[in-house]
């Protein structure tokens, strides 16, 4: 079964042109790498929940929006091999080097996951 690795992260509305931008390269350099896809989705139809939300996940403000993002591999090993080649990626170091990051990565959830339906 494939394996995800999934991102919520607050991205102030003044840079989303600038955090799509460097989505585009990094996703290039994950495919690159191996990875099956890359996907970013900026919300559109995201309310804050009474207990619970995206936009409480990431403690979003009014001058904000917040993006679900996920990247798709054959498996976890897979994601693992991809991952390590990535990391070692010069072109990461320029898009993940303070002001040049359009997000406060403090408030980015992330993690992975097994696909449980594959349809």
């Amino acid at each position: 079964m494939p394996y995800v690795d999934g991102f919520i992260v607050p991205v102030p509305k003044k840079k989303v042109k600038d955090y799509l931008r460097i989505s585009k390269k990094a996703a290039k350099v994950w495919k690159e790498h191996g990875a099956l896809e890359f996907r970013e989705c900026i919300a559109d139809d995201v309310k804050v929940g009474k207990w619970t939300s995206f936009p409480r996940s990431v403690k979003l403000k009014p001058s904000e929006t917040v993006f679900f993002s996920y990247i798709v591999y054959k498996s976890r090993a897979h994601r693992d091999r991809v991952n390590a080649k990535v990391m070692k990626d010069p072109r990461l170091d320029k898009m993940m080097a303070g002001e040049a990051m359009p997000f406060d990565g403090k408030r980015m959830i992330f993690g992975g996951f097994k696909v449980s339906i594959d349809s």
